[in-house]
C-alpha cells in the first residue's frame, strides 16, 4: 500500500493505492510539472474508486476535466450540504465558472451518493467530517471536508482549506475531537497560511509532523511554519530530525506499507 501527497505546486492531491489495485483520491490539483491525469496512470492507476473533494477552490480541483477524461471515477465523497446550483451562483460571483469548476458542478449533478458495495480497501479506515453550508458558513473554505485517514497504525489529517472559525465549529463535536487525539500527520489546512491555523486544535492533536503542500510561498501561504513546528514531536526523515516537510523543498512525501 502507498500513500502519496504529491507535489503539484499550489494545490493538493493525496492518492492512496492499496495493494489489491483499489484507489482512493484526495483532490487534483495540478502544476505545469505533475498532473494527476498524467502521474496516476503512470502509476498504474486505471480507475478510481474513491474521489474525495476537500474543497471547492481551482487549486484542489484544476485537473479534474483531464482526469475525469481518462479515468472512470467510482464514487465522490464531498460536503453535500450545498448544491450545484448554489455553489454555481457563488463561483459566478468572483468571475467566470472554469473548465474546472464546469466538471466539478456536472460530477455533482449526475454522480449519487456512495454506495456501501465498492471495491474494499482492508486495513484502511478514514472518518470524514464538515460543517454545513448556509446553517454553519456561506463560504466554501470553512465547509471543507476534512478527512482522518487511518493506514498501518497512522493517522493522517486531511484538513482542505478550512479556516479557524471552521476548525472551532467542528471542536463541538466530540466524535471530531475524538478523532484528533490519533493524528500523527497532519496536513496543514490552506497551505500553511494563518487563516487555517486553530490553536485549540492542538490541545487534542499531537502529530510527530506538520506537513505543507505548496509551491513557492505566495499569498501569505506557508507563514505558519514555525507556530506549527512548536507542536510537533518530530521524525527522522532522509536521515535527519524533521518538525515539517514541505512539497516544495521534499518533493512528493509518501508512505510504503
Amino acid at each position: 500500500m502507498k500513500v502519496t501527497i504529491h507535489n503539484v505546486g499550489h494545490g493538493l492531491c493525496v492518492s492512496l493505492i492499496h495493494d489489491n489495485g483499489n484507489v482512493m483520491l484526495w483532490d487534483c490539483g495540478h502544476s505545469d510539472e505533475n498532473r494527476p491525469s498524467i502521474f496516476l496512470p503512470k502509476m498504474g492507476v486505471r480507475t478510481i474508486n474513491r474521489f474525495f473533494v476537500t474543497n471547492y477552490d481551482e487549486d484542489h480541483i484544476s485537473d479534474l476535466p483531464k482526469l475525469h477524461a481518462k479515468m472512470e471515477i467510482q464514487a465522490i465523497h464531498r460536503n453535500e450540504s450545498i448544491s450545484a446550483n448554489k455553489l454555481y451562483h457563488l463561483k459566478l460571483e468572483s468571475g467566470p465558472i472554469s473548465p474546472a469548476m464546469k466538471s466539478m458542478l456536472h460530477m455533482m449533478e449526475t454522480y449519487n451518493s456512495p454506495t456501501t458495495n465498492l471495491p474494499v480497501f482492508p486495513n484502511v479506515d478514514y472518518e470524514i467530517f464538515c460543517n454545513r453550508y448556509g446553517d454553519d458558513f456561506n463560504d466554501t473554505n470553512n465547509i471543507s471536508l476534512v478527512t482522518f485517514l487511518k493506514f498501518g497504525g497512522n493517522c493522517l489529517i486531511i484538513p482542505g482549506d478550512i479556516e479557524t472559525a471552521g476548525w472551532r465549529k467542528l471542536l463541538d463535536n466530540n466524535a471530531f475531537v475524538e478523532e484528533l487525539r490519533h493524528v500523527n500527520y497532519f496536513l496543514a489546512s490552506h497551505h500553511g497560511r494563518e487563516n487555517g491555523y486553530c490553536m485549540e486544535v492542538f490541545k487534542y492533536c499531537k502529530p510527530y509532523v506538520v506537513i505543507f503542500s505548496d509551491s513557492q510561498i505566495r499569498y501569505a501561504t506557508q507563514e505558519m511554519a514555525t507556530t506549527y513546528f512548536r507542536h510537533a514531536s518530530g521524525i527522522i526523515f532522509n536521515g535527519r530530525g524533521r518538525y515539517v516537510l514541505s512539497t516544495r523543498n521534499d518533493g512528493l512525501i509518501y508512505w510504503e506499507l
